[in-house]
């Protein structure tokens, strides 16, 4: 026994299909909040180009929450607290 976890015991493609999905559902409502708040600066009047702007942070910031969480990149970076 090595100390492996089940998931690091699991095929690759296994474990890549279920990191991928969890990315797109932690993803998926950020997404949605910032489509939404496009929407209504739209709606309230604004030239389509202030939606264009507002919508650059918001694709870039969905693309790299994704890659984070499809990636496990934050994966073994928990630092337990040491109690003195």
């Amino acid at each position: 026994m090595d100390g492996s976890t089940a998931e690091e015991g699991a095929p690759p493609e296994l474990s890549s299909d279920r990191n991928r999905k969890r990315a797109v559902l932690y993803t998926l409502p950020f997404l949605a909040i910032g489509l939404g708040d496009v929407g209504l600066l739209l709606f309230w009047g604004l030239e389509p180009l202030w939606g264009f702007v507002v919508l650059l942070p918001i694709l870039f910031c969905t693309i790299l929450t994704y890659i984070v969480f499809s990636t496990d990149f934050l994966e073994g970076r928990e630092n337990p607290r040491v109690e003195p």
